[in-house]
């Protein structure tokens, strides 16, 4: 293999370094196959486990990889359609290195990848709720945040390709991201949330966010206008958060789910 692939298997090693998340199958002088294990986290909290082997050929990356997608959680004509969209978005990376990149485009779109038959099966919905989007409110509570600067650029990155407003509020060790927007948008937003690593562990290594709760997820009155802006905000003391929230319109989701943890 050529020493550019070495080097790609090697940063995969790095990135996927969890039991269990990255396995070099086979070497041989035809190529080399390598598996990744990956999950992406519904916003029920139920989670879709896919395992993805990618064989390599000594062509690579001037040729496509071969690509096999197998999931508990999806069937096997979902597996099939989410294989073929890799191998389309494979072939935009053509003469680069790619495996990376095609695992977090997977995180990231799956909502969107094999179309509303995931959420029918994984997530369902009422009729009502998928037609009647509206502007939804997101609450989350995180736990800490270690790499304050890369995690608050993530999230304006996440909340801006959206087109989700908020804020995102500090209040001594309280961290919440509260979030609005279309449902779809913010279910997308909480795909990236828990699916990507954002945050770094105790060691420094980047990690995905296990440590989030969603505290609310409510339907914004139609009368009522959602904020205009995605911005970060420090708070002195309980009295100044509470009357964020009221400025924006949300007294009881301040009562009914913020005044528990503080």
């Amino acid at each position: 293999m050529a020493e550019a692939v070495q080097e790609e298997i090697s940063v995969l090693s790095a990135i996927y370094c969890e039991p269990g998340e990255f396995e070099v199958l086979s070497r041989s002088e035809s190529g080399i196959t390598v598996m990744i294990q990956t999950s992406v986290q519904r916003l029920t909290e139920s989670e879709i486990r896919l395992r993805l082997i990618f064989d390599l050929p000594v062509t690579y990356p001037s040729s496509l990889p071969n690509v096999s997608v197998s999931s508990e959680e999806l069937t096997r004509m979902q597996c099939k359609e989410l294989r073929d969209k890799l191998l389309g978005q494979a072939s935009q990376h053509l003469s680069e290195p790619m495996i990376h990149d095609l695992v977090l485009w997977a995180q990231q779109n799956l909502n969107t990848l094999i179309g509303d038959s995931i959420s029918d099966e994984i997530h369902p919905l009422s009729a009502d709720t998928v037609t009647d989007e509206g502007t939804w409110t997101l609450l989350l509570h995180l736990d800490h945040m270690r790499a304050k600067d890369r995690y608050i650029k993530t999230v304006e990155k996440w909340t801006a390709d959206l087109n989700l407003t908020g804020k995102l509020m500090f209040m001594g060790k309280i961290i919440l991201i509260l979030l609005q927007g279309g449902r779809s948008s913010i279910r997308e937003y909480m795909v990236l949330q828990k699916s990507c690593k954002v945050d770094v562990d105790s060691s420094g290594k980047k990690c995905k966010e296990k440590m989030i709760s969603v505290l609310c997820e409510v339907k914004l009155p139609e009368e009522q206008k959602r904020l205009s802006t995605f911005e970060v905000k420090v708070y002195p003391s309980v009295s100044e958060l509470q009357r964020e929230f009221e400025t924006a319109g949300l007294s009881t989701v301040f009562t009914d789910y913020v005044q528990g943890i503080l």
